[in-house]
């Protein structure tokens, strides 16, 4: 009889379920479910950085799209095995002592505080920096050293200090923080005990300073010293952390009838997308796996041998078993990637939305005709345009820091910043600025990691901007100058998170079997271009000026 699980992968504006046959690696059926609350823009102000999003998207969400898969598929429910969830980070909520996410607790249905806190929210950049600035200082251990040794605005006690800070309400009626990987795991499983709940090794210890050689998350005498609500929490936190290929429960009674599965249903201890992606991409040693969306997640393997105690300077983190039990995981990433791209396309679009379409010289037939036309030759058209200017007419030099720089070395605080525009500067000529500033930003990265004594002698491209943009990826093989392989599968982290489900279920004995057996083949390959490198670096050298520059004059 075959066996079959589900991967089930949260972005940042949708959700998405897999069934895999795991004999192959198959995909029997799909779903995607975007959240709505999120789409209209509720509990989110940008111009603060703020970005929360309703626990309800993300629970309806996983509703729709596992019934979805499980109906399509036409299996039957005993021969899906098991489940593992995979979703952005850091992203805590606030929950109640029954493990409740305060948002759906009376008097809390409204409140952005009481919402998921959104990786991309930097509402807590003065706490990162106070949490920066006693590591350093405080005469003991720096608990930042695995991470990178700063630490950032987008991670778990950053937002929780910030959010406590801001909101007395959110803080008296809170009785924990679960990260979102935990929190949906934590839902579907039958054993409601939290202090005995099997968190998640890659959110702990990439996010919260979670680590072996303190015996888990920092003390509470370092923790008192930030604030005595923190020192208070880490009591109702965790000790212990688990790998992805450990069985966290098995489906309750009330989501098996939900979803038309059996209570036999195994469910795997959560992780992050970008991690469960580069095991769906089949990860190896010294290869660099980008996660390509809005923003990027970079992300490597070594063995304990090659890393050692070495600390890797200015990263999201270096953790035992965060991608595959038995090797050190590594994390970096860019704030804004596509993003960066998407901002531009707003606004250029501002004389449609506010002139064009609200115009009444068109009928209402012809600007949804025209919207539908424009948004389809939008990005094509600027591509097709910015892929023509020859790299020896004046570009201007553009960074990719519009939502602040996660790594090398995190600032949040940074902003964007464009120069050696002229009248002759159009948009396309923009437009092709911004793209090399994405690629220009991801060879910082990877020369972080050279410099550090990390190999990297290839890398894999998965996600969107991955599969859609040849543009880019030819652009990003140029700088980097590395070969960049494509993964096939629109679903990579889903794919990522099905495996670990199989290891837990005990269909494969270890995560690097079942990634050789389930894992993505490649679509396409991209090569350097040896007469485009060298303009390239020239180019590149002017984005290292203007990042020093830029970095000298922020506060």
């Amino acid at each position: 009889m075959k066996n079959y699980v589900i991967g089930l992968d949260y972005g940042s504006d949708s959700v998405r379920a897999v069934l895999i046959d795991t004999e192959n690696g198959q995909e029997l059926a799909s779903d995607v479910c975007h959240y709505k609350r999120w789409s209209n823009k509720e509990y989110c102000n940008a111009s603060i950085n703020q970005f929360r999003q309703h626990p309800l998207d993300h629970i309806e969400g996983l509703e729709s799209t596992i019934k979805a898969v499980v109906t399509a598929s036409k299996v039957a429910p005993s021969q899906i095995k098991s489940i593992c969830i995979d979703t952005t980070g850091s992203s805590p909520i606030p929950v109640t002592a029954d493990g409740t996410p305060l948002a759906l607790t009376k008097g809390f249905e409204h409140n952005p505080n009481a919402m998921m806190v959104l990786w991309k929210d930097h509402t807590a950049i003065s706490e990162a920096n106070e949490i920066n600035e006693l590591a350093a200082n405080w005469g003991g251990i720096d608990f930042t050293k695995y991470e990178g040794g700063i630490y950032s605005s987008e991670w778990f006690w950053a937002k929780v200090l910030h959010v406590t800070r801001e909101d007395e309400a959110v803080k008296k009626a809170t009785h924990t923080w679960m990260e979102h990987c935990d929190l949906m795991t934590y839902l579907l499983i039958d054993d409601k005990d939290l202090k005995s709940f099997k968190r998640s090794r890659c959110a702990a210890g990439h996010k919260a300073m979670w680590h072996e050689d303190w015996n888990g998350l920092p003390p509470v005498e370092f923790l008192e010293k930030l604030d005595p609500y923190l020192a208070q929490l880490r009591g109702d936190l965790y000790d212990a952390t688990y790998t992805s290929d450990v069985v966290a429960g098995t489906l309750n009674q009330e989501w098996a009838t939900k979803l038309g599965l059996t209570t036999d249903t195994i469910i795997a201890v959560g992780t992050f997308d970008a991690h469960s992606g580069a095991v769906g991409a089949k990860i190896d040693e010294n290869t660099l796996v980008r996660v390509m969306g809005t923003s990027t997640c970079d992300i490597l393997v070594s063995t304990k041998e090659i890393i050692g105690s070495k600390c890797v300077k200015g990263i999201c983190g270096q953790v035992d078993g965060s991608v595959i039990p038995g090797y050190i995981g590594l994390e970096a990433g860019q704030s804004a990637f596509g993003d960066v791209l998407a901002w531009f396309k707003e606004t250029l679009a501002w004389p449609l939305d506010n002139l064009v379409y609200t115009s009444n010289v068109l009928s209402a037939e012809q600007k949804a005709q025209l919207k539908v036309e424009v948004e389809s030759n939008f990005i094509k058209t600027l591509t097709e345009q910015a892929q023509a200017i020859p790299l020896s007419e004046s570009i201007p030099t553009a960074l990719d820091w519009v939502n602040g720089r996660r790594t090398p070395d995190a600032n949040q605080g940074l902003k964007s910043a464009i120069s050696n525009i002229s009248l002759g500067t159009k948009a396309p000529h923009i437009f092709k600025a911004l793209i090399n500033s994405i690629c220009f930003g991801s060879k910082k990265i990877v020369d972080r990691f050279e410099e550090e004594g990390v190999r990297i002698d290839s890398v894999i491209g998965i996600g969107g901007v991955a599969r859609k943009s040849p543009f880019i990826m030819q652009t990003l093989a140029n700088v980097l100058n590395k070969p960049i392989k494509v993964c096939a599968s629109d679903q990579a982290p889903a794919l990522g998170a099905a495996i670990y489900a199989a290891v837990a279920a005990g269909i494969y004995p270890n995560v690097i079997e079942a990634s050789k057996k389930m894992g993505s083949d490649f679509e396409s390959e991209y090569f350097p271009q040896a007469d485009q490198i060298e303009a390239y670096q020239e180019l590149m050298d002017s984005y290292s000026d203007l990042a020093q520059f830029i970095e000298s004059i922020t506060k």
